[in-house]
C-alpha cells in the first residue's frame, strides 16, 4: 500500500483500487461501532471507491455544503443508483463470527426489502445464498470483506480474505438484494455507519464545487 495508504481508524487503507482496469479512488470511509456504558466499541473500518465519474450524476447537489449532503437521503439514493463501479472495503477491527456478520447484513436487507414489497422468493434464496457463504468464517481482526458492484450489471461480488484461509467469493445476482445491499453501507441517514456517510458527503461535496 505504500504512501498512498490512508489510515482509517490505524487500519491502511489504498487511496485507489482497480476494478475493471479503472482506478477507482477513496472518496470516503469510516467505521462501524457502538456505545455500551459510555464505551465505544469499534467492529469494522469501511472504505468507499468510487468512479470519478460519479460526479456527472450528482450536479443538481453542486454547491451543497457536505453538512447539507449528509442530511440529504435524496443524494444518496442518487449514489446508489448512478451507473458507476463502485467498490467497498470493510476490515474487520473486532474479530466476529462469519455467522453473526451473515445474520446482521440478512436482517438488515430483509427489512429494508419487506418495506418496499420486494422481499419473494427470489430475495429469500439469495439472501439465504449469502448467510452460507459467512457462515462457516471466523473473521479475525485485519480480515477483509469486500463488495464490488460494477457499473454495467445489477450484479455484487462479495469476496473475503482471512488471515491463513484461501480467499472465496460469491456473486449475487438478484437486483432487489444488491440494491439494498449498496444501501446498508451508502444509505444516507439509514447507512450502517454514519461516520462514513459524512465522509462520502464532504468528500464529494469538494468533488462537486
Amino acid at each position: 500500500m505504500g504512501k498512498n495508504a490512508v489510515m482509517v481508524d490505524e487500519i491502511p487503507f489504498p487511496s485507489e483500487f482497480m476494478m475493471n482496469t479503472k482506478p477507482l479512488p477513496l472518496m470516503g470511509h469510516g467505521i462501524t461501532d457502538i456505545e455500551i456504558h459510555f464505551l465505544q466499541i469499534k467492529f469494522t473500518a469501511i472504505g468507499v471507491y468510487l468512479d470519478p465519474e460519479i460526479v456527472s450524476h450528482l450536479q443538481q447537489w453542486k454547491g451543497k455544503t457536505g453538512a447539507e449532503l449528509t442530511e440529504n437521503d435524496e443524494f444518496f439514493e442518487a449514489i446508489v443508483n448512478a451507473p458507476v463501479d463502485k467498490f467497498l472495503r470493510v476490515v474487520v477491527i473486532k474479530e466476529i463470527k462469519g455467522s453473526q456478520y451473515g445474520v446482521q447484513l440478512e436482517s438488515a436487507i430483509r427489512d429494508r426489502l419487506a418495506e418496499v414489497d420486494k422481499y419473494e422468493e427470489e430475495e429469500e434464496e439469495a439472501l439465504e445464498k449469502i448467510v452460507e457463504f459467512f457462515q462457516s468464517k471466523y473473521f479475525k481482526k485485519d480480515s477483509v470483506i469486500t463488495y464490488s458492484f460494477p457499473a454495467t450489471s445489477a450484479t455484487a461480488k462479495i469476496s473475503s480474505t482471512i488471515e491463513g484461509k484461501e480467499d472465496s467469493e460469491i456473486e449475487v445476482t438478484n437486483a432487489n438484494v444488491v440494491e439494498m445491499i449498496k444501501k446498508w453501507y451508502l444509505g444516507g441517514s439509514r447507512g450502517v455507519s454514519p461516520t462514513t456517510i459524512s465522509s462520502l458527503a464532504n468528500n464529494l461535496s469538494a468533488e462537486l464545487s
